[in-house]
Formats: structure tokens, C-alpha cells, sequence
């Protein structure tokens, strides 16, 4: 309606019926496509894991990415379209619009870390009073349009609204406006997708449990969305440019009038709708991660996103999806209709790939019936690749441009990523035809890297020692002569048998002089392979960072990138010992720090 009053005017409600009913068919296509789905496929993944068994893993990234920004624009769009239905009814709260939004959205966050599970009680509450406050809007208000006439709202006339086009039906119906018409009321489908994600949850047998509740869902969709735009039809419900109040709100309120019954039904239907927006984001919460773990998994995402957290969610998951979601509903405003776009187009690309995965699935097996089987999901993938199509020219300049972007440069990144990945594993696979030789190094050189003399140094030498090597060295870098004289007469003092050895670095770039001194080393030594030790104090997480460097890992990212050698690092941990040591060092607070007295340097060697 938004797309068609300021074009064909008040033809709209006439031309609202016959799009419904092409969304409707639609419907009925994606429907029954995906009721083969979830009887093939009963594991979670949806379309993803259709294309991948069919297409190969690179060409599911097409899925992937679908569904990934699906989920995104959904933990968006929800809280936003259930905002609509708070303010419609609050007035008072519309300023606050965004920010209940963002708040729902870390609610959900917040509870799904926390290890929510999806209550079955509670969505249904929800799901079951929109499904009957709705239900009995549409009977009420066919029933009074019947008998008695429902009221009708003058478009041209309410203050804010849309504009209406004053032209007629051939003036301003372009097969442009209609398709972007149709492409917005497309978005009604989305929901189809989620069960198909999720056929693992259900009870045995899962492939036709999760079969009856698409049916009754697409069936329920279907109901509602024919008697909401008849209603709309009839009572000329126009949308708004603030998108405040709803065309549902508008709806109800003329359905049930102003009385006090009908003011409490307009509640109810306003509450109802609201509970099932919000709610509806959670579903987000369960697919995001499980997906991201499942492309993750075959290497086309971080790895980070397969671990899950103390509360065996995916933690990581629901961070992502959360900082993606509140990053949307910011840059678009939390606009329902800016984010209607993004929504559909992911939703039915990935009802494309089910289709043809499922063609595939069907000629490959050709099981009893595939005939008719592979038409009905070649026909539900060829009208969403239309519907996609329709989409991305229609409504491009409304916000669909974003998706036509980021879409191929995600499937592009977990393409490169997957390349990455691959990479990195084919140089820590083993040879398949020889035997890796264990042995291939006689001689072994440790080096440990010492900036003082300290309990760290004391430890990582321990381990040094530990390590049988043929040669045991301390190694120190000067950058300050007064330091690494003072070091000397301290490692003399230590009275030990390693060997303590100075290296010139004039340019103070440690990671450079290290890597230069064990290449010479190696040079040096040939056959030999050189083991270099660290010690890195750890402290406080926080305070930790702010107080000191992180050295010791620089130098050993740069050691390690030289073939044949290894560069360890032997952490010290300052925090777990401050506590039973701080006595003992707050008594001896009076001695400077360069203190060379004999007592003090023989409780290190004892300890």
C-alpha cells in the first residue's frame, strides 16, 4: 500500500487482492517445496545443508550467506515491526522508538548467553494469541461487513499518511510500481525458512512432525494474510509515513470500534501482535549460531564461531548476531519498510537453492514419484529466483542496494576464508605416501630469551633443562649497556652453569635481532634445530594490558615464521602468586630494587 496509493491512488485496494493472491500461490509453491525438505534433510541447517549435499560445499555459500544476512535482518526486523504495534497503541512511547527496539535485541542477547532455552509454553502463548485475536478480527469484521458495513477511512484525508496519487488505475499502473508492490508484500513468506532450520528439535519421527507443522503453518499464514487484505480492502486502512500507527492497528480499531469492548479487543490485538514480533527475533538466536557453527565447521567462517560457552550456547554466535542486528536497526532507523528489502531477499534466495537442491536431490535418488516431485521444487526455485529478481530491480534504490552489494562479498569472503583455511591445512597435513621423519634433527639448541633475573627466567630455564637439549643458552638483547652489565653481574652472582650470551641490538627492534640471531644459528649449525624459550609474566586481564607490553609474543610470532625453528612461550603467572608473596615482599619494600645481597638471590635458587 505504502508502494501503491502515491502511484494508482485509491485503485490500490483494488489491485491489493489479486497481488495477495499471487503472493498466496507463492505460498502454496514454497510450501510444498519444503515439505520434501524436511523430509530428506532432518538434520538442522535448512537450504544450507540441501545445497551443500547437492551442490558441493563452495556453491552452498550461496545459502550460507542468504540465510546469515536472513538472520541478521530478522533479529532487526522483529523488534522493529513489534515496536510499530507498542506505539500504535502508546502513542506516548514513539519517541522512544529506537531505543526499545536496540533494548529488546540485548534482552534477547543477554538471555540466549545466559543458555535460554526456546519454552514451548511461552512461544506459544504468544504464537496462539496472535493466531486467535487475529482469527477473530477477520471473522468480526466480515461478519459486520456482511450484516452492517464495515467504516471505511478516507486516504485522501488523514493527516500524515501516505499521499494518494488523484490519477486512476491506467494512469499510474506501471509494471514497475506493481512489482515493487508485489515485492513488498512478498516479505509475508519468510517464516517458511525457520522450520526447515530447525527439523532436528522435533519429536520422532522428526521428517513428519516437522512436515505437518509447515503445512498447518503455511496454512495458518495463508488465512491471515487473505482476511488482513480483504479487511484492508474494505476499510481503505492507509499506511502512515512515520509507519506509526500500523495498518493492522488501523484495521482493528475499525473492526472492533471505539467502545470500551472494542477498545479492550484493539488492546489485545495490539498486544498480541507485539508478543509475537518480539518473541519472533529469538528464532534468530537459535538458527544464527547453529548455521555460523555449521559453515564454521566447513571452513568457510572464523573457527571460533563452532565453540560454545559454559552454558553450551555459542557464544560467539550470539555476540556476532547481536553486534550485526543493533548495527542494522542503527543505520536504517529501525525502519520496517527500509528493512523489508533485506529481509526478502535473503529469505528467498535461500528458497531458490532448496528448490534446486532438491531438483538435484530427486534426480540423483529417484525415488517412487520423482517426476512430479522435481517440478513441484524446480517450480518453487524458478518463482523464487523471480521474486528475487523482482527485488533486487524494485526496490533497489529503497535499500536493496545493500544486499546486492554485501551479498557477493560475503559468499566471496567465505570463499577466501575457505582458501585460507585450506592453505593453512595443507602445510600441517602429513605426507600420505611417506612417513614424517621425527627424528630428522640430531641436534637440538635452546635458547632462552632473559631480560633480568626473576622468578620467570628461573622457570623457563627449569624447562629448558627439562627439554635434554645439547645446548642450553640464555640469550639477551642490549639495548641498554648499564642494564645488560648489571644483568651480567647479577647472572654471575646467580652462581648457575647456563651460559649467559649478549646480542647488540643498536635499532632496539627485538623481533627483527631475534629472528636475524637464530637464522644465524641454523646457518651456523646446519642440521640442527633451535627451540627458543620465552618467559612472559601474565598479570591482571585489564590492568595487565595497560601496564605492561606484550614482547615476548612479538618476537615469538617472528621466530616461528624460520624453518626449523620453535619458539615456546613459558608464561609466569604474577597475579595467582601476588597474593601469599605479598607479605614477604611488602617486608623487604625498604631494599632497592637493585639490591645485589647474596640472602636475597639464594631464596631464588631455593625456590
Amino acid at each position: 500500500m505504502i508502494t501503491l496509493l502515491p502511484h494508482v491512488g485509491l485503485a490500490a485496494f483494488v489491485l491489493l487482492l489479486p497481488i495477495t493472491g499471487v503472493i498466496l500461490l507463492i505460498l502454496a509453491s514454497v510450501t510444498a517445496s519444503y515439505r520434501q525438505v524436511v523430509m530428506a534433510y532432518t538434520q538442522a541447517g535448512g537450504s544450507y545443508v540441501v545445497a551443500r549435499e547437492n551442490f558441493g560445499p563452495r556453491l552452498a555459500q550461496v545459502a550460507a550467506a542468504a540465510l546469515l544476512i536472513d538472520y541478521v535482518v530478522t533479529v532487526a526486523i522483529q523488534p522493529a515491526a513489534g515496536t510499530v504495534a507498542v506505539v500504535s497503541a502508546i502513542p506516548a512511547l514513539r519517541p522512544y522508538s529506537l531505543e526499545i527496539m536496540v533494548a529488546a535485541v540485548l534482552v534477547f542477547c543477554i538471555a540466549n548467553l545466559r543458555g535460554l532455552r526456546q519454552s514451548g509454553r511461552a512461544f506459544a502463548i504468544a504464537t496462539y494469541s496472535f493466531v486467535g485475536m487475529l482469527t477473530l478480527m477477520i471473522v468480526t469484521g466480515v461478519i459486520r461487513e456482511i450484516f452492517w458495513e464495515l467504516p471505511k477511512y478516507d486516504p485522501q484525508h488523514i493527516v500524515g499518511a501516505v499521499p494518494v496519487h488523484e490519477g486512476g488505475l491506467v494512469a499510474g499502473a506501471t509494471i514497475f510500481v506493481l512489482l515493487r508492490a508485489f515485492a513488498n508484500g512478498g516479505s509475508s513468506l519468510t517464516g517458511i525458512e525457520v522450520i526447515s532450520n530447525t527439523v532436528n528439535v522435533f519429536r520422532e519421527p522428526q521428517g513428519p512432525n516437522a512436515r505437518r507443522v509447515l503445512t498447518a503453518m503455511a496454512c495458518i499464514l495463508g488465512l491471515l494474510l487473505a482476511g488482513v487484505a480483504y479487511l484492508a480492502h474494505i476499510t481503505h486502512a492507509t499506511p502512515y509515513v512515520a509507519g506509526y500507527p500500523s495498518m493492522l492497528s488501523e484495521i482493528a480499531r475499525a473492526v472492533f470500534g471505539n467502545g470500551a469492548s472494542g477498545n479492550t479487543l484493539y488492546f489485545l490485538v495490539q498486544a498480541a501482535s507485539a508478543a509475537i514480533l518480539f518473541t519472533g527475533a529469538n528464532t534468530a538466536f537459535g538458527g544464527f549460531p547453529a548455521l555460523a557453527s555449521f559453515v564454521a565447521g566447513d571452513r568457510f567462517l572464523p573457527r571460533p564461531l563452532t565453540k560454545r560457552g559454559h552454558r553450551l550456547v555459542y557464544s560467539n554466535g550470539i555476540i556476532t548476531l547481536t553486534a550485526l542486528a543493533v548495527a542494522l536497526l542503527l543505520v536504517t532507523g529501525g525502519s520496517v519498510h527500509e528493512l523489508v528489502p533485506l529481509f526478502a531477499i535473503g529469505v528467498f534466495t535461500a528458497f531458490a537453492m532448496a528448490g534446486y537442491g532438491m531438483t538435484k536431490h530427486h534426480l540423483r535418488h529417484r525415488e517412487p514419484g520423482w517426476r512430479h516431485k522435481a517440478m513441484v521444487n524446480v517450480a518453487a526455485g524458478i518463482m523464487s529466483t523471480v521474486v528475487v529478481g523482482v527485488f533486487v530491480v524494485a526496490k533497489f534504490t529503497q535499500g536493496a542496494w545493500l544486499i546486492v552489494v554485501v551479498f557477493p562479498l560475503l559468499v566471496f569472503a567465505l570463499m577466501r576464508l575457505n582458501r585460507q583455511y585450506r592453505a593453512e591445512a595443507s602445510v600441517l597435513e602429513m605426507s600420505r605416501t611417506e612417513p614424517p621423519d621425527i627424528a630428522k634433527h640430531a641436534r637440538l639448541r635452546v635458547f632462552v630469551f632473559v631480560d633480568s633475573v626473576d622468578l620467570a627466567e628461573v622457570e623457563a630455564l627449569r624447562y629448558g633443562k627439562g627439554l635434554q637439549a645439547d645446548d642450553l643458552v640464555a640469550v639477551h638483547f642490549v639495548v641498554d649497556t648499564d642494564h645488560a652489565a648489571q644483568l651480567r653481574q647479577r647472572w654471575e652472582r646467580f652462581d648457575h652453569d647456563t651460559r649467559l650470551s649478549l646480542v647488540d641490538c643498536p635499532d632496539r627492534h627485538l623481533s627483527r635481532a631475534a629472528q636475524e640471531f637464530v637464522m644465524q644459528a641454523l646457518h651456523d649449525n646446519p642440521g640442527s634445530k633451535v627451540t627458543v624459550l620465552l618467559p612472559r609474566r601474565t598479570f591482571s586481564p585489564l590492568l595487565g594490558r595497560l601496564l605492561h607490553d606484550r614482547t615476548a609474543d612479538k618476537m615469538a610470532r617472528a621466530v616461528s615464521r624460520i624453518p626449523g625453528a620453535t619458539a615456546i612461550i613459558v608464561p609466569y603467572d604474577i597475579k595467582s602468586r601476588l597474593t601469599g608473596a605479598a607479605p614477604e615482599i611488602f617486608a623487604e619494600q625498604g631494599a632497592p630494587d637493585n639490591d645485589q645481597s647474596e640472602p636475597r638471590m639464594l631464596r631464588i635458587e631455593k625456590h
